[in-house]
């Protein structure tokens, strides 16, 4: 019961932190994209944290809920519609992660480079990503629907319990298309990924000698704003690295064992939530200009 309790208290922590400060980077990027200066960056980082919101409220408060000891407070239809909302938000998470990198590595790129002609001439050209996102996603996480059902059904089969949800065996051969689609996403995401940031990683090497040798020359330097949210995106993906790939460790883990391990499950229930959580404040620490653009807002309208 008390072990309930402080789980419960920690989901109930942990989702409410995260959606205070997706919704706080949610505002101050529509804030600075109604500016004079609409820039794409903005929009992403607008749709990122509306998919961590969506991940936070479907996924963080059914788990708080049941750990607090309601476990059959979802119907069927309900189990599925929150089951399939919180797998295509993270979906989306992860593939608008990946478009944030690759941006930012385009917007850092010399003016020479042969990368900087994908640059976005105007931040609506980031639409059709976003759409495609949306498409790709809700079609891989469809297979959920089927496979998932409310702990109120009265079933002898069950092959994992999520608290309020219960997993039931499906069919192996559609599973193993969904799970192939999946694998495929997140190797096609996270390839650009790794690929945008080992560049902006070597844009970052060249800069900091560039910057060491004006320092030897006496010259006064200040760094580009671009340079300052290339490492900001850095070290959000470091940041979501660490979460997807402890995520997907801790799944085969469970997955090998003959009996349900409830602490290393209950350990994979957090880790699901920490990129979304976190990402937020990564961003809100780490680029400065998320206050300084509304501080110019608020200059512009007095």
């Amino acid at each position: 019961m008390i072990l309930n309790l402080i789980k419960g208290t920690i989901f109930a922590f942990v989702s409410g932190l995260g959606s205070v400060g997706n919704i706080s980077v949610f505002v101050n990027c529509i804030i600075m994209f109604e500016g004079t200066e609409k820039k794409s960056i903005h929009l992403i980082l607008i749709h990122l944290a509306f998919a961590n919101i969506i991940l936070l409220l479907f996924n963080g408060i059914p788990r708080t809920i049941a750990a607090f000891g309601l476990r059959n407070f979802l119907d069927d239809t309900s189990c599925k519609i929150v089951a399939y909302l919180a797998r295509v938000a993270r979906g989306i998470s992860i593939c608008t992660s990946s478009l944030l990198t690759v941006v930012q590595a385009i917007t850092m790129s010399p003016k020479h480079s042969k990368w900087r002609r994908f640059k976005p001439t105007s931040a609506w050209h980031i639409l059709p990503s976003f759409l495609f996102f949306w498409i790709l996603n809700s079609t891989i996480g469809i297979n959920i629907i089927h496979s998932i059902t409310s702990t109120r059904m009265n079933i002898s089969q069950i092959r994992m319990s999520e608290s309020y949800c219960n997993f039931r065996p499906a069919n192996q051969k559609m599973e193993l298309i969904f799970l192939t689609l999946m694998v495929l996403r997140d190797a096609m995401f996270q390839g650009a990924m790794g690929g945008a940031s080992g560049y902006m990683v070597l844009l970052l090497y060249k800069h900091h000698q560039h910057v060491l040798h004006l320092q030897k020359s006496q010259f006064l330097y200040k760094t580009p704003p671009e340079i300052k949210a290339a490492q900001s995106v850095l070290f959000l993906m470091l940041c979501f690295c660490f979460f997807y790939w402890a995520d997907c460790v801790l799944s085969l883990y469970i997955n090998s064992l003959l009996e349900n391990s409830s602490v290393i499950f209950n350990i994979r229930e957090f880790l699901a939530l920490g990129y979304a959580t976190l990402s937020p404040f990564v961003l809100i620490h780490r680029d400065g200009h998320l206050a300084e653009c509304c501080r110019a807002h608020r200059r512009q309208r007095h």
